[in-house]
């Protein structure tokens, strides 16, 4: 029997400080996911940290099956290696409604389900305040911001002509901002961001004050591309990866070739913890667009 669709909030955190709350959502294949993917999420939270932002919850959100990658294993999988990869995070969280829906939604449409999910329907995130003078404490609800987190191979595509939707562009970048985590394999042209009139309308020029790059400072080029080729060729990938994702990569026989991948599920294997079932959501209501700096 499919379980109704329940948005996951079991680790998204309370505050006690007066920073803004951030919430950041990383959209992607995870085919598999990889520490570097777990890394990004705790680079940019310290980034944030330093920058007046409290980082209350971090969000993967697998790409439904309809997005046909090559290399892209079925839904059901890709899910449960998340839940696998973050089962001992305190913070970190898999959403499963955009691999879930009929079709493949744009970024766009999955950023405001997660307004809609955290800002409308719930209202906010929890803060407790704290008063100097007499200690007496209340509870208020803050709007988070959300922002999408990626690598910076991301916003390379954004600034290739017919890629993106320049609507899409404008809504993401505008609405809620990108946390860009370099790739040791992709080189940004600074020039992209600039105010010239060759770039002027760009929106990557536009709204480049609600776009943070993140130094890594400890280099790190493993990837789900080079992941999937060593398993084809039969090579170990124990410490390129959570232990319990190469475990399920294994039992499962994923990515050895072809499309063998989307044969079986986590619904085979009832001790591997699944995920929660198919549901859906529309957003009513954005947050108001605000910079980095805010």
């Amino acid at each position: 029997m499919v379980e109704p669709y329940s948005f996951p909030v079991d680790r998204l955190r309370h505050l006690e400080e007066q920073k803004k709350p951030l919430v950041l959502v990383a959209c992607g294949s995870f085919s598999p996911v990889t520490f570097l993917h777990l890394r990004m999420f705790e680079m940019a939270r310290d980034h944030a940290s330093s920058n007046g932002f409290a980082v209350v919850g971090g969000y993967m959100s697998p790409v439904n099956d309809a997005y046909r990658k090559k290399g892209l294993a079925g839904s059901d999988h890709r899910v449960s290696m998340c839940n696998l990869a973050v089962q001992d995070s305190e913070w970190l969280m898999v959403d499963p409604w955009e691999a879930l829906q009929p079709n493949y939604s744009p970024t766009a449409q999955v950023l405001d389900h997660f307004n809609d999910e955290i800002n409308v329907k719930g209202g906010g995130i929890q803060v407790v305040i704290t008063d100097e003078w007499t200690g007496e404490q209340r509870i208020e609800r803050r709007p988070a911001r959300i922002m999408l987190l990626a690598g910076s191979d991301l916003i390379l595509t954004m600034s290739e002509p017919g890629v993106w939707s320049e609507k899409d562009l404008h809504h993401i970048l505008g609405l809620y901002g990108c946390y860009i985590i370099e790739r040791a394999e992709s080189e940004i042209d600074r020039s992209i961001f600039s105010s010239s009139s060759v770039h002027s309308r760009s929106p990557l020029a536009l709204y480049k004050d609600n776009i943070a790059f993140v130094e890594q400072l400890v280099r790190n080029d493993v990837s789900s591309t080079k992941i999937r080729l060593f398993v084809r060729k039969g090579l170990s990938v124990m410490y390129l990866l959570p232990t319990s994702v190469a475990q399920y990569i294994e039992r499962f026989g994923l990515y050895r070739q072809g499309d063998q991948s989307r044969k079986g599920s986590y619904r085979d294997l009832p001790a591997m913890n699944p995920v929660p079932e198919l549901g859906a959501s529309t957003s009513s209501s954005l947050s108001s667009p605000f910079s980095l700096s805010s």
